[in-house]
This record gives structure tokens, sequence and C-alpha cells, in this order.
């Protein structure tokens, strides 16, 4: 063989080794990207999950509020009505309501005589003056 054939063909090999090398590296990094995007996807869809999730949560919170809210002023309206009113009952309501909705707060009915408790006031007519003047007062108000 001679030089210049020589040299002719070592060039081909290595010219033909160099872009078999690249191809399979070029591959390689292909692969890689590909499966840096599925990761990518997967945690996109679990944040998705986490987010809607916690919207649904959201949902769920200001459901219970409104209806116990709605409670509420059902039974203050039903109340207005009467001439005895029963405070009692509407108490136990409220607290029943705060207790499952965190987010409601009530505030206590007080006698405006002896600045206690409309259900614990020994007086009659305390407790239906008291109550009368209160049924405004005892509407449910949402944190903020």
């Amino acid at each position: 063989m001679s030089a210049t054939s020589k040299i002719t063909l070592g060039m081909a090999v290595t010219v033909s080794t160099a872009i078999i090398g690249y191809v399979h590296y070029k591959q390689a990094a292909d692969r890689l990207k590909l499966h840096d995007g599925v990761l990518r996807d997967v945690e996109q869809q679990q944040r998705r999950k986490h987010e809607n999730r916690y919207a649904l949560q959201q949902q769920i919170d200001i459901t219970k509020q409104l209806k116990a809210q709605e409670q509420v002023v059902d039974i203050t309206k039903e109340l207005e009505g009467k001439e005895q009113v029963d405070i009692s009952k509407l108490h136990e309501v409220q607290q029943s309501s705060a207790e499952k909705t965190p987010l409601v707060e009530s505030a206590p009915c007080k006698c405006k005589c002896c600045s206690t408790t409309l259900a614990g006031c020994s007086k009659q007519q305390h407790q239906q003056a008291g109550a009368e003047e209160s049924i405004g007062d005892e509407e449910a108000t949402p944190k903020v």
C-alpha cells in the first residue's frame, strides 16, 4: 500500500469513528432531555393536584361557614316573630356552628343590667329586655 492510500484509509476510519461517537453522545443527551421533561411534567401534575386540593378545601370551608351563617340568620328570623324568645336555642346553634367552622366567631349575649350572659341571668324581665336588644348583635361575623 502506498503512503497516500494509508493516509486516506486512516482519515476515513478516524472521521467515521468521530461521527459514530458524536451520534451516540447526541442520542444519550437527547434521552436525558426527554427524561427531564417527563420528570418536570410529573412535578407539574403533582403541584396542580396539590393546588386543586387546597382550593377544594377552601371551598368546603367557605361552604360550611356560609351554611352556619344562614342557619343563624334563619333562627334569628324565626325568633324575631315570637314574643317570648328562647335565647338558649340561639346560643346552642351558634356554639355548634362555631365548633364546626372555626372561621366563624359568635359574640355571647349579655344582659345590660347585670352583665351576665342572658342564659345565666335569673331575672325574667332582664332576659326579655336583653334578648330583644341583642338579637341584632347575634349575627356571626367571619374572620378576615
